[in-house]
């Protein structure tokens, strides 16, 4: 209903809904029709080059026009202008990115459900997903299971970046954008020839911005969603328009900026009598934030790749490319333990520095205007055990009490594949191709005591240190993949084609823990809680799949394409960090009977998904159409899973039973006139989770991260001005339907409160703690996006506005549920500013 009446009552969206048409990136050519020549958009989604309007499958393109007059550059603003697609990004930390297409999710600490491929090449970290690619020239997103064409973690689909290629003649441009809150963007490039044959092309990245929020803390500070991102790529592409060519790239990025910018909001309804704020609905929720420890995360990236096309005389070709990547991370940040009494008491004298330190800071701090319902009284130990004088803190707090954490992620890997392609003239073509990679990961997780002297940047410091080690998840990780791949089409006539892809993984996984033979100081228990069941060995483990793709396409005439496809996708399993399931049996199921399941190892996650669709055109052109209906089976979907307690915390990864989908979306594109078109799009995606032995009591629920819908609506006018200029004015507005962020919904559920009032000071019925998490699915909201601005062969101006309508969302909820409530982010605000750019 707010999305409906936003609507209908904004006047800036009147042009739109008087074109009654919709969307920008839609799986119909919309650029068909925007470029002037009227030429077919050609893609590469099936690794060959075709029209799009003949591609058996949904897929939704950006030409180097929409990527211009749009602004897209990385995977956020793919997302945004994609039906059916939906992104969560940078809400931790800037690798952080899980991208939902149709319903199936990536999950934190597991492997992407997309596949991300730059110019031809899979990229294997999670972590480049967001990230941008250099000077892009065309964007491909395909929905569905894509492993048997484009490879590892193509489950929901994959994002296919095209690049700007060496030019004949010394060229280049250059965008640079100011807006408010000082955020600053600029790219550039420059291409051209190095000698016969040879090319080259040199981009650059640069964006950094202030961030919306205040540290109220830390003097009123923007460092709670502050970012800096620059980034170079090169690229040399030798032998040029010969039978053989050799393309290098090399790109080297940094990110430095805020983490976790999240707060607490409390799902505890019998609480909420007393406070409302202890039963809050994440929608709305007035952010603020007062943590004492400056939020920190830098990212270090490079990588390196070589890709040979070779063309033999009888027409066949061989493709073969190797890539190296490292990618380094860590972040910094307040702690969330203050209110389980983690850092309160301890006769340790190496310890009695922090434990004095959290006294001392909350006397301080008495009456301080906190988040509610926390609340900070005149001693840290939680109001449940002292209601007259004690503090009720939530996470990220303004004293030392909830320590402080360190998180570390290095991934290094490099990969090869080599890769057939029969000649393309005739009735039958095909591919054959062998693929290798090799992973090497190291992560942690590092809670420490707040002494008042900041944080040491490594995963374990000795009880006498400034910032004592008191919890430790760190694991080395190797992972080896194989894989052997091929692909035929069969097009006996110009009307049918059919076609089929297999491919068969094998992924090698190894784990062993990084944790030292150390003690608690506070607890006087392990430094990891899982070693209290014993100790940890090293574990590997293999996954298997056989991933078949298969199309069929009726193209009567060059105007309509009826077409259906099925595939299987897959994920490989993994591991958690041992000890997890009797971490969590000890602290939920036998505290609280919490009624969950999490096993050290987690399994494997594959999908059987069906598409039918057409997609075609009338009016010669002038309006362009795709419909298509999918339906699509998930088994041992990944879920990512986020427990706090006494103990500290926990990230693992569960697995949902079985999950079914099955949604329809519809797109269009106009002409209205020549030089005015509009575009739509709706997808609607109805999911249920049908088995689920992690979390039986979840049945019947919904699938996490996928919005129930989503609708674009677009228009874009070109009018000449003069022979050289002409006036650009675009609108693009996205509206996300309802999102659930966990497999948990509706329902009501006993936490860790639950268990502590009956022995706490107020001596409450258990019941009195029970968490219900109806207020916790985000709401749908609109978007708006405009640009308007002037344009030359060589020059341009543009003033652009995204959100608008200033519209408060939330980027995400992280639900803990035996916590009682969830971890929010708040999304993007108004941010309107100016750009230039200039072409030679």
């Amino acid at each position: 209903m707010r999305a409906s009446r936003l609507l209908l009552n904004s006047s800036a969206l009147g042009l739109l809904l008087a074109a009654a048409t919709p969307v920008m990136a839609q799986d119909a050519p919309q650029d068909s029709v925007a470029e002037d020549d009227g030429d077919a958009i050609i893609v590469t989604a099936r690794r060959q080059n075709e029209r799009l309007q003949d591609v058996p499958a949904s897929v939704a393109v950006l030409t180097a026009t929409a990527l211009q007059n749009t602004g897209a550059t990385k995977a956020e603003d793919f997302a945004q202008l994609t039906p059916g697609v939906t992104i969560v990004t940078g809400t931790a930390e800037a690798g952080d990115t899980q991208i939902n297409i149709r319903g199936i999710n990536g999950a934190r600490d597991a492997e992407s459900s997309v596949a991300l491929v730059v110019d031809g090449i899979l990229k294997t970290n999670t972590a480049q997903l967001n990230q941008p690619q250099g000077t892009l020239t065309q964007v491909e997103v395909l929905k569905g299971p894509q492993g048997a064409l484009y490879g590892r973690n193509a489950a929901a689909g994959a994002i296919v970046l095209q690049t700007q290629k060496p030019t004949d003649t010394l060229t280049g441009a250059l965008r640079a954008s100011y807006a408010n809150e000082a955020t600053y963007e600029a790219t550039a490039h420059i291409a051209g020839p190095l000698g016969e044959n040879v090319g080259f092309v040199l981009s650059g990245y640069y964006f950094s911005t202030d961030g919306w929020w205040r540290n109220s803390f830390l003097n009123n500070s923007k460092t709670v969603d502050d970012k800096e991102n620059w980034a170079i790529d090169g690229r040399v592409m030798v032998g040029r328009g010969t039978s053989t060519q050799l393309d290098v790239k090399a790109r080297y990025s940094e990110f430095h900026g805020a983490s976790l910018p999240f707060n607490a909001a409390f799902h505890l309804p019998l609480f909420g009598a007393v406070n409302p704020a202890f039963y809050e609905d994440v929608n709305k929720h007035p952010f603020a934030f007062s943590n004492n420890i400056r939020a920190t995360n830098d990212q270090e990236s490079f990588d390196v790749s070589a890709k040979l096309d070779h063309e033999f005389s009888n027409g066949m070709k061989l493709v073969a490319w190797a890539l190296y990547s490292d990618v380094k991370q860590d972040l910094v940040a307040d702690g969330t333990s203050a209110d389980f009494a983690r850092y309160i008491s301890n006769a340790d004298p190496a310890v009695n520095s922090s434990v004095g330190s959290c006294f001392s800071s909350t006397a301080a701090l008495t009456g301080f205007p906190v988040n509610q319902p926390g609340f900070i009284g005149q001693i840290p130990v939680p109001f449940i055990f002292a209601p007259a004088t004690g503090s009720t803190f939530g996470p990220y707090s303004p004293t030392t009490c909830d320590g402080t954490q360190y998180q570390l992620r290095e991934q290094t890997d490099y990969s090869a594949e080599v890769r057939l392609l029969s000649d393309s003239d005739g009735p039958l073509s095909w591919q054959l191709g062998a693929y290798y990679l090799h992973i090497d990961r190291k992560t942690g997780v590092s809670l420490g005591a707040d002494t008042g002297q900041g944080v040491i940047k490594q995963l374990y410091n000795a009880p006498g240190s400034t910032n004592p080690t008191s919890l430790l998840l760190a694991d080395k990780f190797r992972t080896n993949v194989y894989a052997a791949f091929g692909s035929a089409e069969w097009k006996p006539s110009d009307v049918f084609s059919g076609g089929i892809a297999l491919r068969y993984d094998i992924e090698d996984r190894a784990a062993s823990s990084l944790v030292p033979n150390a003690v608690d100081p506070f607890t006087g228990g392990p430094i990891n809680p899982g070693l209290a069941f014993g100790p940890f060995t090293p574990k590997n483990a293999t996954f298997k799949q056989l991933q078949p793709k298969v199309t069929l396409s009726f193209h009567p005439n060059d105007a309509l394409n009826l077409y259906a496809n099925w595939g299987i996708g897959f994920k490989s399993g993994g591991f958690n960090n041992q000890g997890s399931a009797a971490v969590v049996d000890q602290n939920f199921n036998q505290f609280i009977n919490a009624g969950v399941t999490i096993n050290d190892q987690y399994r494997k996650e594959t999908s059987s998904a069906f598409e039918a669709g057409v997609k075609g055109e009338v009016l010669d052109g002038r309006i362009t159409y795709d419909l298509a209906a999918y339906y699509t089976r998930v088994t041992d979907m990944q879920l990512f899973e986020f427990f706090v307690g006494s103990f500290g915390l926990l990230r693992v990864v569960s697995n949902i039973d079985r999950v079914d989908i099955k949604g329809a979306e519809a797109n269009f594109s106009g002409r209205i006139v020549d030089g005015w078109k509009v575009f739509g799009s709706f997808n609607v995606t109805d999911s249920e989770i049908k088995k689920n032995r992690s979390r039986p009591y979840t049945v019947g629920n919904k699938s996490p991260y996928t919005a129930d819908w989503t609708i674009n609506l677009g228009s874009e006018i070109t009018a000449p001005l003069s022979d050289n200029a002409k006036l650009l004015f675009r609108a693009d507005y996205r509206i996300t339907g309802p999102t659930w962020f966990h497999s948990v919904q509706d329902q009501e559920r006993p936490t860790l409160f639950s268990g502590l009032l009956p022995i706490s000071a107020l001596a409450l019925p258990g019941v009195v703690g029970n968490a219900r998490f109806d207020v916790a699915q985000r709401d749908a909201f609109g978007v708006l996006n405009l640009r308007a601005g002037i344009t030359t062969p060589r020059y341009r101006i543009a003033v652009f506005a995204d959100n608008l309508l200033d519209r408060q969302y939330i980027s995400e909820a992280i639900p803990a549920i035996e916590f009682g409530g969830s971890f929010i982010t708040p999304g993007a605000r108004r941010l309107i500013g100016v750009e230039l750019g200039a072409s030679f």
